[in-house]
């Protein structure tokens, strides 16, 4: 978006023909490659580009997508990327850095406007970590003050309790749990932050791959909980990365 709005100042100021512009406008609202239509429109109207889910794509196919983002001046972020697809898009970006936990790749290149609110993330215990670093990596990614708080589910809830300041300093909280998925609702039951949960497919037979998780959340008794679909950091963070940019918005 800070390449277009540099685009139509200079052509305001005279340093550009309208050629020119035309030439780089062209690809809008987007671009067709034959396997893939890239909106170039995203950061637009979200405020934030497309963001390439790499599962079921092939290496190659992930490397052109990013190319061309490049290519119209769009930061670059791949989730659900393995190492054979970071390595192919090394190639046409050196500069992508990769986050294994999270399995995602980034390519940062237009400096990303910062919030002020922090977002908390939150897991019930240590194997639903990287679900929690999806969260966490895309919201630093989208310009979010991260805050992280591991293990401290309801098998021994005092290790929440004794970290309570992380929670009410936050002002946005995502909680992510698997198994029964309680630690959601007690969550909601000690802030007055927007609580935004994620169920993960850790868990034993009866869990059903995280569909217990997610029917408890959905049933909470904690008043105004949010629920994402399961294993889905990345959808936790865009939704507090928007509450969050919204709060920012309005001070």
């Amino acid at each position: 978006m800070e390449k277009l709005r540099h685009l139509l100042e200079k052509l305001k100021a005279g340093e550009v023909a309208v050629d020119e512009v035309l030439e780089a406008l062209k690809n809008l609202p987007y671009e067709n490659l034959g396997f893939a239509c890239i909106d170039n429109h995203r950061s637009l109207r979200r405020g934030v580009p497309e963001v390439i889910y790499c599962a079921g794509k092939t290496p190659s196919q992930v490397a052109e997508i990013t190319r061309h983002m490049l290519r119209n001046g769009s930061n670059v972020m791949g989730t659900r990327a393995d190492m054979a697809t970071f390595d192919k898009v090394r190639e046409v970006a050196e500069d992508a850095k990769y986050y294994d936990v999270a399995r995602i790749f980034a390519v940062q290149r237009e400096e990303q406007p910062k919030n002020k609110g922090k977002i908390a993330v939150v897991t019930a215990g240590t194997s639903d970590i990287p679900v929690a670093e999806e969260a966490a990596v895309t919201a630093e990614l989208f310009g979010n003050p991260v805050e992280r708080l591991y293990d401290v589910g309801v098998a021994g809830i005092h290790r929440l309790l004794m970290n309570m300041e992380v929670l009410r300093q936050a002002r946005v909280i995502i909680v992510v749990a698997g198994m029964e998925g309680a630690l959601a609702s007690v969550v909601g039951g000690l802030v007055d932050k927007p609580v935004i949960a994620v169920p993960t497919s850790v868990g034993y037979g009866a869990h059903f791959n995280g569909l217990a998780a997610l029917l408890a959340m959905l049933n909470s008794c904690a008043s105004g909980i949010s629920v994402v679909n399961i294993d889905n950091g990345f959808g936790a963070a865009y939704a507090g990365h928007q509450i969050n940019r919204l709060c920012e918005n309005n001070n």
